[in-house]
């Protein structure tokens, strides 16, 4: 013989309002998840694109000196940021990925552009500002633009991967 559930004087069944009412926090908890994703893999991938495509073309023309000192103010303000910026792209497109959020296959492959940037980041571009950061302007090294040349390159690398796996979080936040 089934048993009868058990609902209160006004008809409802408490053991199904808990289970939606756990169904409504997990979807908030995934909805902020997706939000904080958004706007931390935006921030990034929009700083690092914008310093590519619209601040570095411009310093390309400054003469060495100036340039020079330029890159190393810049290496202060983003030099603090980005580590902790990129490193939590990975892990939010990662946690997106596992939470839920759209399909996974787009938080993966958005995790792994993150990735692959963080990579490119510590393995080429972090030896070059930590050299860029011990010259004089007044008197660079020897080959400093092509070293230079040779950040850039990279830089530009890491910028369309961030905003590639900035625009997979997206739809993977909203599909």
């Amino acid at each position: 013989m089934a048993r009868a559930r058990r609902a209160d004087r006004d008809g409802v069944d408490r053991r199904e309002s808990r289970v939606a009412a756990g169904a409504t926090t997990r979807g908030v908890a995934v909805n902020l998840l997706v939000f904080v994703t958004l706007a931390v893999t935006g921030f990034v991938a929009c700083s690092e694109f914008g310093s590519y495509a619209f601040v570095h073309p411009v310093l390309r023309h400054l003469p060495g000196t100036e340039r020079i000192t330029v890159e190393k103010g810049l290496l202060k303000t983003f030099g603090r940021v980005m580590p902790v910026g990129m490193t939590l792209c990975v892990v939010l497109a990662v946690a997106v990925a596992i939470e839920g959020g759209g399909p996974g296959w787009l938080a993966w492959s958005a995790a792994v552009a993150f990735a692959v940037a963080v990579g490119f980041t510590v393995a080429v571009n972090v030896p070059i500002n930590i050299a860029t950061g011990r010259w004089d302007p007044a008197n660079p090294p020897a080959g400093w633009e092509r070293t230079r040349r040779r950040w850039e390159f990279f830089q530009g690398v890491r910028s369309w991967l961030l905003l590639i796996g900035f625009v997979l979080v997206c739809a993977a936040g909203t599909v």
